[in-house]
């Protein structure tokens, strides 16, 4: 997976954010899974993973639960206030279920746009915190703040959804943040097809990227945040209608 650049507009912004919430209220909390109820009694960023968390499998999962034509659709770094309730706009007028990676400040920031997305169906991924693309190069502590913060973060925005996968910012992910995050029952998530939308080459250039790269396999990455999406938006409305004329179906990563 290739890395991506940290230098997006927003990212600064969140950093300021992330430095007031990596230390969190302590107290008993209960959450409703998807797949279940998560006790956590200790939300603290070193918190063990409860009896209740069904841990997940640590290797980066990229294929797709519908099998050998599914392809999975990925939307990274929300949810957005503008182009977020766009995106699902054309998820839901094709039928199609997506995977919503979203930045810790940015759920809390916008828990109605969160829970719609849970109430559509589609499933939640804990992206970090700050987004930072050289979290391998940091501390592990520093690491565990990342992904519990913005685990609590989102779970607490969706109310009581627990994110099911930790996709790592540019791919960096580490043994270590595997692991941490598969105790907390988030499958690692990477990705296939990256379709460089973050870099607004123009709808045409998102279309045929994807259609370039899909042979590398089902995991299909986009984004809903950072910037103008308009051209994310137009390339989904084509490109999701197509593919189903292709014989694909659409679902989630592999748990």
């Amino acid at each position: 997976m290739a890395r991506r650049s940290n230098g997006r507009g927003w990212n600064s912004k969140l950093i300021g954010v992330a430095l007031g919430v990596t230390l969190l209220a302590t107290g008993a909390s209960v959450w409703t899974a998807q797949a279940g109820t998560a006790n956590d009694s200790s939300p603290g960023a070193s918190a063990p993973a409860a009896p209740s968390v069904k841990p997940t499998e640590v290797t980066i999962a990229h294929s797709s639960d519908a099998g050998a034509h599914g392809i999975n659709i990925t939307i990274d770094d929300g949810p957005d206030p503008t182009w977020t309730p766009q995106v699902l706009d054309v998820l839901r007028e094709y039928g199609v279920k997506a995977t919503f990676c979203m930045v810790g400040p940015q759920a809390q920031a916008h828990p109605d746009i969160v829970k719609k997305i849970v109430a559509a169906g589609h499933r939640l991924c804990d992206h970090s915190v700050s987004h930072d693309t050289a979290m391998d190069k940091k501390s592990e502590a520093y690491q565990s703040r990342q992904i519990l913060d913005a685990e609590r973060m989102i779970t607490k925005a969706s109310g009581g959804v627990r994110p099911m996968y930790y996709r790592a910012p540019g791919g960096a992910f580490t043994p270590y943040s595997r692991k941490l995050a598969a105790s907390r029952g988030m499958r690692p998530l990477g990705w296939n097809v990256d379709s460089k939308d973050f870099e607004r080459p123009g709808t045409d250039t998102i279309v045929a990227t994807v259609e370039r790269e899909l042979p590398n396999g089902p995991t299909l990455l986009f984004h809903d945040a950072g910037g103008d999406r308009t051209q994310t938006v137009e390339a989904l409305r084509r490109l999701l209608p197509q593919l189903k004329e292709q014989g694909y179906t659409f679902g989630f990563p592999v748990r």
